[in-house]
């Protein structure tokens, strides 16, 4: 199976291949990225010089162009769809049906992947994707079992990209009003979910708070870790009780459901983490190379060398399991 890496910047692009990526994803430094953070992501120098580094080494690099046009300035999208063609991307990554059909129209010659934003969750959809608009890859949704992948991949022909391990969005993807709501920005248009621009963190009698947009997220006591404030993963209190609603704040590893995935036809394992630092890149890649080389010539994979990069320091299968159901 085909790993495939997140990069922030250039410095993480080029980790994230010297540890063994087979592929790496990143994004131009605006508004067509989901992950639009200051400090992160490409200009269009970087990006050509990038990718050059990725296929010198055998690399391959998907640019993800994967938010929603505002309506009157769809040219900003059209424009980075261009550039990722003339940068020779090895595809783009892409969410929006209007964005689709203009890459397809205009750029038939540049692969087209379906960004998890769409939350492609059966096969009637993802074979509308491939059929219409020439997609040969989609990224699923982390709303799915194992064996909810396996019959989508029984009756497509389109190739299938699963998250394995970093932060777990428990919406279906790209539906999410709730950062919307206490930040005033869109996850899916605006390309940040639970931005750093609206987060703070208070001490007050002893406790740490956490917040976002103004709202208290969590309230950790002295010394305990405080997770970063993302609604989803929030405490709440409802009533009597108080607790984690949607999630508690860890991280997705699904390093041991590898095999599974395998079984259930998936293509490529998808790390999430364009935020993160090289040396999580290095590390996370390596580890995950390591395990994807052992499964291929039938070695026993290694365990519980990411635990200690992960939320809280803590796991979770997420949906692949179900537990909570």
């Amino acid at each position: 199976m085909e790993i495939v890496c997140p990069a922030g910047t250039p410095a993480a692009l080029r980790a994230a291949v010297k540890a063994g990526a087979h592929t790496v994803y990143c994004g131009f430094a605006d508004e067509t990225n989901a992950r639009n953070f200051p400090g992160l992501n490409f200009d269009r120098d970087e990006m050509r010089d990038s990718i050059a580094f990725a296929h010198d080494h055998g690399a391959k690099v998907l640019i993800a162009i994967n938010t929603y046009p505002r309506a009157g300035d769809e040219a900003l999208w059209h424009r980075a769809v261009a550039d990722a063609a003339k940068c020779r991307a090895d595809a783009v990554i892409l969410a929006d049906i209007g964005l689709l059909a203009f890459a397809h129209q205009n750029f038939p010659e540049l692969r087209r992947h379906l960004s998890v934003q769409a939350a492609a969750a059966n096969a009637d959809i993802v074979n509308f994707y491939g059929r219409t608009f020439g997609v040969k890859r989609v990224v699923l949704p982390r709303v799915l079992t194992v064996p909810e992948i396996a019959a989508i991949n029984a009756e497509t022909e389109v190739e299938t990209e699963v998250f394995v391990f970093g932060g777990l969005c428990v919406m279906a993807e790209g539906r999410c009003s709730l950062s919307s709501y206490a930040t005033g920005k869109s996850p899916n248009m605006n390309g940040v979910c639970s931005p750093a621009s609206h987060v703070e963190y208070h001490e007050q009698d002893g406790q740490l708070d956490a917040r976002l947009g103004g709202y208290t997220i969590h309230r950790v006591g002295k010394g305990e870790p405080a997770p970063y404030p993302t609604l989803c993963k929030g405490c709440f209190s409802a009533g009597s009780k108080t607790g984690h609603l949607f999630e508690d704040p860890v991280s997705l590893n699904a390093e041991a459901l590898m095999p599974q995935l395998q079984k259930a036809g998936v293509t490529a394992l998808k790390i999430e983490g364009r935020q993160r630092s090289v040396s999580y890149v290095s590390q996370v890649v390596r580890n995950f190379r390591a395990a994807v080389d052992a499964l291929d010539a039938g070695r026993a994979m290694p365990e519980g060398m990411l635990v200690r990069l992960s939320e809280g320091q803590a796991n979770t299968t997420g949906a692949y399991r179900k537990t909570w159901r």
